[in-house]
């Protein structure tokens, strides 16, 4: 009896070894596996959804309309330039800059007209863009086209200058010097012409010495066509507004003499 009851422990001893066996790893196990079930919550947690990038490229152009006058007989380097769009930037039937959105700038440097030559001109760069709902990225711009109600330029580095004043000096000259001439006749005949042909043209010179030409400006309300000279990379949860913003009056700047 004794016998037959070893030969059953043995016997389940040798059935249940494999079974051990077959339940343990190979190698050694360092963590408990996963739970059924929550792989896929680890996963999101790994890899969370990243936020929507909008892309305005270099060399769109922004409409733009200046809220502060700019005049080279007071500006200097490092003065604030403010300014508002006046119409939207679309992407994909989408606006990504609205009306009204404020940009903000600085005169890089400023130069009064000579009395002799040379013209008033002043330099410009963009470098800041604030949404209505106050979300603020940084920019690079400057303005290309300007209508300022004058003869100011623009160029390609956001450089404005202002008209030349070669034509009205010139005729200031010729006319003090006609007026001199008038007036030497009247006095003294020939001879005396020639004294106030001379007499005019110095006046008229010491005038124009005197006297600077055109200073370049830019009045208040003055429109500008700004072209992005860098990606403007936005973030798309910043601008899913309802309110795209909405034209305010403009007004133009007043006609100036040529």
């Amino acid at each position: 009896m004794a016998k037959f009851v070893s030969v059953v422990l043995i016997a389940g001893t040798v059935a249940l070894t494999p079974a051990l066996f077959a339940q343990q790893p190979d190698g050694p196990q360092t963590a408990a596996p996963p739970p059924v079930g929550r792989t896929a919550t680890t996963e999101i947690a790994r890899h969370p959804g990243t936020a929507e990038r909008i892309k305005v490229p270099a060399g769109t152009r922004v409409a733009v309309v200046l809220e502060n006058g700019i005049s080279t007989r007071n500006a200097k380097a490092g003065d604030s330039v403010y300014l508002r769009t006046s119409f939207p930037i679309t992407q994909n039937n989408r606006v990504v800059i609205p009306i009204g959105s404020y940009v903000r700038g600085e005169l890089l440097d400023s130069k009064r007209p000579g009395r002799i030559k040379g013209r008033g001109e002043f330099r410009m760069r963009l470098n800041t863009l604030i949404f209505p709902n106050g979300y603020t990225v940084d920019l690079i711009g400057a303005p290309r086209t300007a209508d300022s109600g004058g003869n100011e330029t623009t160029d390609s580095e956001g450089k404005v200058t202002g008209p030349g004043g070669k034509g009205k000096d010139a005729a200031t000259v010729a006319t003090t010097t006609v007026t001199g001439t008038g007036i030497g006749a009247i006095a003294g005949g020939a001879k005396g012409a020639g004294i106030g042909a001379g007499a005019g043209g110095l006046v008229g010179l010491a005038a124009i010495l005197l006297t600077r030409g055109p200073e370049a400006q830019l009045p208040r309300g003055s429109t500008l066509d700004v072209v992005l000279e860098h990606d403007l990379t936005l973030d798309g949860d910043q601008i899913r507004y309802t309110d795209v913003g909405s034209s305010s009056p403009i007004t133009p700047p007043g006609v100036r003499e040529p």
